[in-house]
């Protein structure tokens, strides 16, 4: 984008909005083929006969190698541009999933599950780095939430869809299906960034600031930085526990029927949607109002993460609609948290480590996606209940509103000091 279209606002411009579509069903499309799996889990565990603790590493392997490239990932999408690395990733995780349903046995599809996560590691970073580059301020956390509301609709969708397919037909075909037909999204993509996107300004803002792996790490060293890296873990802890182990644990555990099943494995995510919208609006609002920028989203961030400690409760009552509003109104709260996470790591850092310190909170973040399904899986199986896995998810996010609230500060009341 140019100098002149980069003063643009939503307010006049047709082409951010398109944009903005663009980061919104490229969510959209990514997560509902993230979470093919663990939507089909329960036909996949009857066929390779799978217990929890299987279940819990397959949920766990998407995040192996997707977490340790965060970083790499952010640094690429700073240094090369989002328009290419963003394109790349898709079609290589749109593939890997279509392959997925050629898998004949447990070791392979854990092997081609990890491998997903190569092609996804660009997502957020390059996510992060659009809103950064051609949006305002004040303008950045509706954006954000949009897109990431394409996040929780795409889970939705995938629910919805995969209760009616994998009902009446192979699983294999799901897979196939889910990973070919999104890929119309690339053409879209390159096509519309061709303009907004240009060789040379790729190559000025690679000068002017290029992180090494290393170097991108030595960001943890700011407080900030390590705020929002050791919270979006927490975040994400009980995130993965939610995405992953909810679907399965509605049938397995609560006992919903097939058709009770398809509906409130879907639900929270739409109202969750719903509250991510409104939390993006509002604390725009407050920012143009003249609000504190970084302490407006902070206060977003604890009060969706101790709203999403409903996940305890959830756990322990024994009526099944109960629990299942709980964790309804659980991740709904997580809402209020979600698009702030983002445009907090925005409002801390500098636009041209805005990449890179994205990647790292995804590592962070996604750090909890690897350790919470398997410890999950692991505490349910060797305990035989699953109250004291959710309590477990209820203690983290107490320590990530800690990691938030006391070490994330305001740059500019640090420079005015």
């Amino acid at each position: 984008m140019n100098s002149a279209e980069a003063r643009l606002s939503l307010k006049n411009s047709p082409t951010l909005w398109w944009l903005t579509f663009l980061l919104f069903s490229g969510m959209v499309f990514s997560y509902a083929q993230r979470n093919s799996l663990s939507v089909a889990l329960p036909f996949i565990s009857k066929e390779f006969d799978l217990n929890a603790e299987h279940k819990g590493l397959l949920l766990s392997a998407f995040s192996w190698i997707y977490c340790f490239l965060q970083v790499p990932a952010g640094n690429l999408t700073d240094s090369a541009g989002v328009r290419r690395t963003y394109s790349l990733g898709f079609l290589m995780w749109s593939l890997l999933t279509a392959a997925t349903g050629a898998i004949k046995g447990f070791w392979s599809l854990l092997f081609v599950r990890s491998l997903v996560g190569i092609g996804q590691s660009v997502a957020f970073p390059a996510s992060a780095r659009a809103v950064s580059n051609w949006f305002r301020d004040g303008e950045r956390g509706t954006v954000t939430a949009i897109y990431l509301t394409g996040v929780r609709l795409g889970q939705a969708a995938i629910g919805l869809v995969g209760a009616y397919f994998l009902t009446r037909y192979d699983w294999r075909w799901f897979f196939v299906i889910v990973g070919l037909l999104p890929m119309i999204w690339i053409a879209g993509w390159m096509m519309t960034l061709r303009r907004w996107e240009s060789p040379a300004g790729v190559q000025a803002a690679a000068a002017k600031k290029s992180f090494s792996l290393l170097e991108g790490m030595r960001l943890l060293k700011r407080k900030s930085v390590m705020g929002v890296t050791l919270g979006f873990f927490a975040y994400d802890y009980a995130w993965f526990v939610f995405t992953l182990w909810i679907p399965d644990y509605l049938m397995t555990v609560r006992g919903f029927t097939k058709a009770e099943w398809g509906v409130y494995q879907s639900f929270p995510y739409v109202a969750m949607s719903v509250v991510i919208i409104l939390s993006g609006l509002a604390s725009d609002w407050l920012v143009r109002r003249g609000g504190n920028e970084v302490r407006i989203r902070k206060l977003f961030i604890v009060a969706g993460m101790l709203f999403c400690c409903l996940i305890v409760p959830a756990g322990l009552v024994a009526d099944k609609m109960t629990s299942v509003w709980l964790l309804t109104v659980a991740v709904a709260g997580l809402g209020l948290a979600t698009p702030n996470t983002w445009t907090l790591t925005q409002a801390v850092c500098e636009k041209e480590i805005v990449g890179t310190a994205s990647g790292l909170q995804n590592f962070g973040g996604n750090l909890g996606g690897i350790i919470a399904p398997a410890l999950t899986g692991m505490i349910a199986h060797r305990t035989g209940s699953f109250a004291i896995a959710l309590g477990v998810a209820g203690v983290m996010l107490i320590l990530g509103i800690l990691a938030y609230w006391i070490l994330i500060e305001d740059p500019k009341a640090q420079s005015a000091d």
